[in-house]
């Protein structure tokens, strides 16, 4: 999981002898500043916003107010990928339910950072703007909530043991842990839990971290050896660890799975499924295949078998007292890797130094692409605890979710072991272009791209000429190609029949991509509750893929047709 923290620097007030001021601003050092300025240009912004709090603001002056710090901060809020397909924004102005979600907790942060109490005569107009705020983030909350089919019938004793013993050490939860249907487990609100609210808060004794391995007796030993990284010091103190009945993290490991069902665990007929698919690529990334029959799979991750040959057995021959070889093997080990991949977060202690650590608890919150809790990775210096708080409200009997961070369904099947509900916007398909043919326009920064995308077609809500459902920046680059000087998108015969060029280019690379493919319904041949979770998974995704692949297709061909009636309208006419 990544770690996600709104940064202070988001908060600006600013003062003068007319009263307060809420500022917005798009900071220099942002990596998509120039982008993000040429948007902001685009809707009358410039790249600093200085919006006054004056008492006699009327309501519709306020709600004003309020959709101008919501475009703005929108677009402050972008990342690289909704920067890409920008144009393509829902009819309410939104560009994904995270960006709106984290865009609604920034401008809250900002208003509720003003002085109320020395506001005076603004103060009535600072409750208005707070409220119209939190208004929208309700109504975000009502048309995202998260279902959870609680399966009464699973009971999660070592669970609710786990969360018994993190309260007993200074834990607290508003959350329990039950098994929900189609996620397995989950944290689910025994309350009413509002924005702001701390759903969960786990104290820094109990987190594990490299803290643990430096206390520890193998720390005297791994210490001392050149090019012993911290993350592989944890791997091995929790090879041991787990099987250690006096642990003070017993009730933690005796709730991890034997198994952990990740894309890094898939057998022989999923990886035959996933033929001519991106989630095929990044698993062979992550793994080279170093054997293969009908009933099993030998796969391991190359650096790490490496890693594990240069440790073992020599550590468990040299100090077996410390490093029993019956807790080294290597599938401890890929057991030991697994964990880290799917349970651990980033977080940045009081110290000032980030680590990757193993939160127990936190790790039955489950991903959703529309979070309750987005901002957390970051130790109270005050408590010294890590809270999770709410950015939009949560139901009693809802599954409380967090978000992982920005990541496409391939790689969330292959390190977490699952796929998305819903539309992902970062399930985007790389087009592989020479981008060094064409030189960028130079006063354009949008042209500037140097890796191009499309994503599903349905996502986009401009099928018309000159944009067919396709991210604007590939169409243009791909139209500078034929024509370096063309920068205007006229309805002229010229213009046409390069789009024509570029639709029909597009098609034939794509047509070609979904024929690797391969036919659907690869699972037919399998009983369906008895088909393995690998295979469902690989199937599903490959259905995934394909949806995407075949919606850009048609894209294109109606593209096409959209253009050779207006170049017959123009021969017509002739």
């Amino acid at each position: 999981m990544e770690s996600a923290e709104l940064c202070s620097s988001d908060k600006t007030v600013d003062t003068d002898d007319d009263g307060y001021s809420i500022v917005l601003e798009l900071h220099g050092d942002d990596p998509l500043f120039d982008k993000k300025k040429k948007l902001l240009h685009d809707k009358g912004f410039g790249v600093k916003k200085q919006i006054p709090l004056k008492s006699s603001s009327s309501p519709d002056l306020i709600s004003k107010t309020f959709e101008t710090m919501l475009q703005m901060g929108r677009i402050v809020r972008l990342d690289e990928v909704e920067i890409y397909f920008g144009e393509f924004v829902t009819q309410s102005g939104s560009y994904s339910t995270r960006n709106e979600l984290e865009t609604l907790n920034l401008l809250l942060s900002l208003v509720e950072s003003l002085p109320a109490s020395q506001m005076h005569e603004q103060l009535n107009v600072w409750k208005d703007l707070q409220s119209t705020i939190i208004n929208k983030i309700h109504e975000f909350g009502n048309q995202n909530k998260v279902d959870a089919k609680i399966d009464r019938n699973y009971i999660c004793e070592t669970e609710k043991y786990l969360v018994q013993w993190g309260e007993r050490n200074g834990a607290r939860t508003k959350l329990e842990i039950a098994y929900v249907e189609g996620a397995g487990r989950g944290a689910i609100a025994v309350e009413d839990l509002n924005i702001g609210d701390i759903g969960l808060e786990i104290p820094v004794s109990i987190i594990i971290s490299e803290v643990l391995v430096y206390k520890s007796d193998m720390y005297n030993i791994l210490g001392k050896m050149d090019g012993m990284s911290s993350e592989t010091m944890l791997l091995l103190w929790s090879m041991k660890e787990k099987h250690n009945c006096e642990s003070k993290f017993k009730n933690y490991f005796d709730t991890l799975p034997e198994e952990f069902n990740t894309g890094l665990s898939f057998g022989v007929h999923a990886i035959m499924a996933l033929e001519g698919t991106l989630l095929l690529e990044e698993i062979m990334q992550a793994k080279e295949v170093i054997g293969l029959s009908m009933h099993c799979l030998l796969k391991y991750t190359h650096h790490l078998r490496i890693q594990y040959d240069e440790l073992f057995p020599a550590l468990c021959n040299d100090y077996p007292d410390i490093f029993p070889s019956e807790f080294y093997t290597w599938e401890q080990f890929l057991w030991a890797c697994e964990l880290w991949y799917s349970n651990s977060m980033k977080v940045m202690f009081a110290d000032g130094k980030l680590r990757t650590c193993l939160i127990p608890i936190a790790g039955f919150l489950n991903h959703s692409l529309s979070p309750h809790i987005v901002h957390y990775g970051k130790v109270d210096s005050a408590t010294n605890t890590l809270k999770f708080p709410l950015s939009r409200p949560c139901s009693a009997g809802e599954q409380c979710c967090l978000s992982y961070g920005k990541f496409s369904t391939s790689h969330l099947i292959t390190f977490y072991g699952f796929s998305p509900q819903g539309d992902n916007p970062y399930d985007v398909i790389p087009i592989d272009i020479d981008v060094g043919q064409v030189d960028c326009i130079e006063d354009c920064s949008m042209s500037n791209w140097t890796t191009h995308m499309v994503w599903g077609t349905w996502l986009s809500n401009n099928h018309n000429i000159f944009h067919y459902g396709l991210p604007s920046p590939l169409l243009d680059y791909l139209r500078r190609v034929r024509n370096p000087t063309q920068q205007e998108k006229k309805l002229v015969p010229a213009n046409l029949e390069i789009e024509l060029e570029v639709l029909e280019d597009l098609q034939s690379t794509f047509s070609g991509m979904l024929e690797n493919l391969g036919d659907t319904g690869f699972a037919d041949d399998f009983d369906g509750e008895n088909t393995s979770w690998d295979l469902k998974l690989a199937v599903e995704f490959k259905d995934l893929q394909r949806r995407i692949v075949s919606s850009i297709i048609t894209s294109c061909s109606a593209g096409r047709k959209l253009v050779e009636n207006e170049l017959s309208r123009f021969m017509s006419e002739e």
